[in-house]
């Protein structure tokens, strides 16, 4: 090979390296812990950092779908990008309307037993979208929609993760079907440095066990 060769080898071999480096500082995991002001872990709160230093960030809208069971909707609370698909699929013996009257995304959608071919819904407008069945009052289920990639819903333990957020600044924001109509969801500052972050979230009393 050569001199010359094995140098253009190891600056081959080291190219690569430093482009495997900078991958792995471009993104990194940020782990939120959610508790209400009792300190008590809340579930199913909606984590997600928005761009706050004016980067664009990709448009990702991975489909979502949500069931209907047992007179119930699995899963109770979903999240999803803006401009994201979701799928109602009926897995009851019954027929089912269900709709919504959610400034942030109105529709009726009649769904049929064993429907292969369930209705879907793209949901193109950030906010809330709180749904219900005309069957039963009590069978509810909420869908946040958010104008960002990086989201999580935290597990029974009040945690969530958001992965493979870029260097960047970002506002980390948390919301709760629990808290009031039309209150801001909360908001502290998030820095990426290529390394992974912690952050906590205190919401107001009683949220947990709402």
């Amino acid at each position: 090979m050569g001199f010359l060769g094995s140098m253009r080898g190891v600056a081959a071999v080291s190219g690569l390296f430093c482009a495997v480096a900078s991958a792995a500082a471009w993104a990194e995991t940020v782990n939120v812990a959610v508790t209400d002001s009792a300190g008590t872990a809340v579930p199913d709160a909606v984590v997600y950092a928005e761009a706050a230093g004016g980067q664009t960030l990709p448009k990702v809208m991975t489909p979502a779908e949500i069931a209907q069971k047992d007179q119930q909707f699995w899963p109770f609370v979903t999240v999803v990008q803006t401009g994201t698909s979701v799928t109602f699929q009926n897995r009851d013996k019954v027929q089912r309307q269900v709709y919504s009257f959610s400034p942030a995304k109105v529709f009726e959608l009649t769904l049929y037993p064993g429907n292969a071919a369930a209705p879907t819904v793209v949901f193109d407008k950030a906010g809330t979208v709180l749904i219900g069945c005309n069957l039963y009052d009590q069978m509810i289920a909420y869908v946040h929609v958010v104008d960002t990639p990086y989201f999580a819903k935290t597990d029974a333990a009040g945690n969530a993760r958001l992965e493979n957020l870029p260097d960047g600044k970002y506002a980390l924001k948390t919301w709760h079907y629990a808290m009031p109509a039309g209150v801001p969801a909360p908001e502290q500052p998030l820095i990426m440095q290529g390394k992974p972050a912690n952050a906590t979230v205190k919401l107001n009393t009683g949220i947990a066990s709402d």
